[in-house]
């Protein structure tokens, strides 16, 4: 769909931090857009607050549903600009229909993502985190801060999109060896990194040290990590997940954390994250009861969906939202790759 252009452009942004407020502003200096940035995240309840907005701006936990996008249709808006890559929490086929485009970021900083993801690994295998808060307290033991080597050891890398590639050359530079496994490989970038792909993903769980997941979520990737797949997992092998939360079963994570299958687990994202990540709770209780466990676990490290929290992927993300913006506006084309409606 093709607006007509206009001087200004009104959006309203959702679920906003000081940060985006930061690199929006910087990134639309001269696209004319006007900026209403929002706290609260967008819900059916909240769509309201989009009033007389041609653009909403959203992130990777607002509710983009169909009841909330016939609030926003009823009230004119005619794009949501997602301000990441994942689309899964958006009712495409919904706002096809009520037609209002929807646009993504396409890419911003893989190397964010992916040095994030082996600075779990690094952290949990040599017990960083825990070192760490003994000396605070005057504790220079190091009983129980024996973590192997990573040389010469296997990565899985689940997905090979450009994150996954990432990961998987940051951990052949650790001279490890790297298993990979994605329904579309891509076989010059193995032959050229020294990368091998699985034939199958029980190939790559039996055989690897260390699984990395980096695969969007889809009805077919849900609990790609589940009972049946962790016992197929070498024992005493380490999960790190930085793609999307519900790739993980929970419940059958815990199981193979206290039966020691797993040796330690590594999160940015959490399958029920909605309303707990990028939130202070530090003054409340937290009523979820399976991620207050795994908080409990010293060999889990838990961080907030911050994988992407580097100056590089903010100015990106900014500029490719700010230029979808514009573009829908009719003053410029669209990101390639960034239309999903």
């Amino acid at each position: 769909m093709t607006w007509n252009p206009a001087s200004v452009i009104t959006a309203a942004v959702f679920d906003t931090k000081p940060y985006d407020r930061e690199a929006l502003q910087q990134a639309s200096a001269d696209h004319g857009i006007e900026w209403h940035f929002l706290e609260f995240r967008l819900t059916q309840d909240t769509a309201y607050a989009a009033k007389n907005a041609r653009v909403v701006c959203v992130f990777v936990n607002d509710q983009v549903d169909r009841p909330c996008l016939e609030v926003l249709a009823r009230q004119g808006v005619e794009l949501v600009a997602l301000r990441c890559t994942g689309f899964n929490n958006v009712d495409v086929e919904s706002a096809k229909e009520l037609k209002i485009t929807v646009t993504r970021v396409p890419a911003y900083s893989p190397h964010s993502v992916a040095e994030h993801a082996v600075a779990l690994l690094l952290t949990l295998n040599r017990k960083i985190h825990r070192a760490f808060n003994r000396v605070r307290e005057l504790n220079f033991s190091l009983n129980g801060l024996v973590g192997f080597d990573l040389y010469a050891k296997t990565a899985g890398i689940v997905g090979t999109g450009k994150i996954g590639r990432v990961t998987g050359q940051i951990l052949r530079g650790f001279g490890m060896r790297v298993l990979a496994y994605d329904p579309f490989p891509n076989h010059e970038w193995a032959k050229q990194t020294g990368v091998e792909y699985a034939e199958a993903p029980s190939v790559l769980l039996r055989n690897s040290d260390v699984i990395s997941l980096h695969t969007p979520l889809t009805p077919e990737t849900r609990h790609t990590i589940r009972a049946e797949t962790i016992e197929l997992m070498k024992p005493g092998s380490i999960l790190i997940n930085v793609s999307r939360g519900a790739l993980v079963d929970t419940k059958a994570l815990i199981k193979g954390l206290k039966s020691g299958r797993l040796a330690g687990v590594g999160l940015d994202v959490y399958e029920e994250e909605e309303g707990i990540f990028f939130e202070d709770l530090s003054g409340g209780v937290l009523h979820d009861d399976e991620l207050a466990r795994l908080l409990t676990f010293p060999n889990v490290l838990i961080t907030s969906h911050q994988a992407f929290l580097t100056d590089e992927a903010l100015t990106e993300i900014a500029r490719t939202t700010v230029a979808n913006i514009s573009a829908s506006g009719g003053q410029e084309s669209f990101v390639e790759g960034s239309v999903v409606t």
